[in-house]
């Protein structure tokens, strides 16, 4: 039987320790006690005479190089905890309702992610600053500063970190502004909590961009690190989703882009809405990319989609 790390609590039967606004996986680790169920060699007896998988008692080790008591069980090697945190996923959690908050928090720190909570916009603004987290999660209604403002100042700030945005208001118009407003995915109260940690996990999952610093098609320059944008000597002002949009499309110039791959892949939708959304940010965007007096790049191909194109 492979043996698995089990993350208990001193008290077995207790819920998991509530956390403060502002508290991230750290005070919980503390307050929790490390335990392994497992399966003896053969032809030896359980610890203490207890059979496989029976609850162990459990006595504070201490980390080697670190001056932070760790809980674990006596004879085990501890744990290093250090080391784990480098592979943990860093998740920023914007929710001001704390039972919400408490059942996010709980369930993806039992699957393994480090999950910081703030309960307030303008904090949650600058904890997003500060933590440079892998994900967040963000409710639409916040005390402060609500969270799709929240989210256009990060985008506007050329953070991309993924965002997942949980609001009670469902109705297209409102996910559809969520998802304008700069989310990646947007989920209605009230949900699954297997359903949004599916949802951060396929967050997590999307590769990483390239490692191309600038993109260039024809005498149009994509600075990926500056965020800028040029055609020849001039300069292209980009909103983030533009930006977006326009990256996309360079890294696949001369090929043919539905409109469901660009819903798909620059919106992340996951089916095709009936909506003109492609199309009225490609008219936005060709008209600062092909300005006058330059050979058009972007071509409408009619009842297909779109392509990016040097200039002749």
């Amino acid at each position: 039987m492979v043996r698995q790390p089990l993350l208990t609590y001193p008290d077995l039967e207790a819920a998991p320790p509530r956390l403060s606004p502002g508290g991230g996986v750290h005070e919980a680790v503390e307050r929790t006690a490390y335990a392994m169920p497992c399966v003896p060699p053969a032809g030896q007896a359980s610890p203490s005479g207890s059979a496989a998988g029976s609850k162990l008692r459990r006595t504070p080790q201490r980390l080697q190089g670190t001056d932070r008591a760790t809980p674990g069980i006596a004879g085990e090697r501890s744990v290093d905890f250090a080391a784990v945190e480098r592979f943990m996923a860093k998740i920023l959690l914007i929710e001001d309702d704390s039972e919400t908050a408490e059942e996010i928090r709980a369930e993806l720190f039992e699957r393994g992610f480090d999950v910081h909570w703030t309960a307030d916009g303008v904090d949650g603004l600058a904890r997003a600053r500060s933590l440079q987290p892998d994900a967040m999660i963000v409710d639409r209604l916040l005390p402060g500063m609500d969270g799709l403002t929240v989210i256009e100042t990060l985008r506007k700030e050329q953070v991309r970190t993924p965002v997942l945005v949980l609001s009670a208001l469902g109705a297209v118009d409102d996910r559809v502004r969520g998802l304008r407003m700069g989310g990646d995915d947007y989920l209605t109260k009230p949900f699954a909590i297997v359903e949004l940690v599916a949802r951060m996990e396929a967050l997590l999952r999307r590769p990483m961009e390239s490692r191309e610093t600038t993109l260039s098609v024809g005498d149009l320059e994509l600075d990926l690190i500056e965020r800028t944008a040029r055609r020849d000597d001039r300069v292209i002002e980009l909103l983030p989703r533009e930006f977006r949009l326009l990256e996309y499309m360079m890294r696949r110039a001369d090929q043919l882009l539905t409109r469901a791959m660009l819903l798909e892949e620059v919106w992340h939708y996951k089916f095709v809405p009936a909506t003109n959304l492609v199309d009225v940010h490609m008219g936005r965007l060709r008209h600062k990319v092909d300005g006058p007096g330059e050979a058009p790049m972007i071509h409408n191909v009619r009842g297909a989609g779109f392509i990016l194109r040097a200039s002749p």
